[in-house]
């Protein structure tokens, strides 16, 4: 795969990271380049969050990978930590490289190192694909989630 960094995001991978996440038909519909403002808002409130780990990857200089990693502290499972896996995004010509599975064993050794039990992540029902992927990885697909826009 070359040589790959993964390190914590910067204000200045911010575009790279919202062009990712507008790389595909529900992106498109809900992510734009035309305003960074709230995105980089958003960078500050992930970055100031001991709890939020931000991380691209990145190859001869360019961000090719990213994900979000959230430390949820509950009371549930004996008061465990937890993690959720969100916004896994890889570049398109990266894709089928190996790099998404790089970026959740990533995850999954960075939530074992922070003492979580379990590791979640959801998928929109229409990314099979993704969901083929996530099954590989030996995620299970065992909750039915809901959503509420506000």
């Amino acid at each position: 795969m070359g040589d790959l960094e993964m390190r914590a995001a910067t204000a200045a991978d911010v575009p790279a990271i919202v062009a990712m996440l507008a790389d595909d038909p529900l992106g498109a519909q809900r992510e734009t380049l035309d305003d960074l403002a709230p995105y980089l808002a958003a960078w500050e409130r992930l970055a100031a969050d001991p709890n939020q780990h931000l991380i691209v990857a990145v190859r001869e200089g360019r961000v090719v990978g990213t994900l979000q990693l959230t430390i949820i502290p509950g009371l549930s499972r004996h008061g465990s930590l937890r993690s959720i896996i969100e916004a896994v995004r890889i570049q398109a010509n990266e894709r089928g490289s190996g790099l998404g599975t790089r970026l959740i064993e990533w995850a999954i050794e960075e939530s074992r190192r922070q003492g979580c039990r379990l590791v979640q992540l959801t998928s929109d029902k229409t990314r099979t694909d993704a969901h083929r992927f996530y099954e590989h990885l030996g995620f299970t697909a065992s909750h039915l989630g809901f959503k509420l826009q506000l």
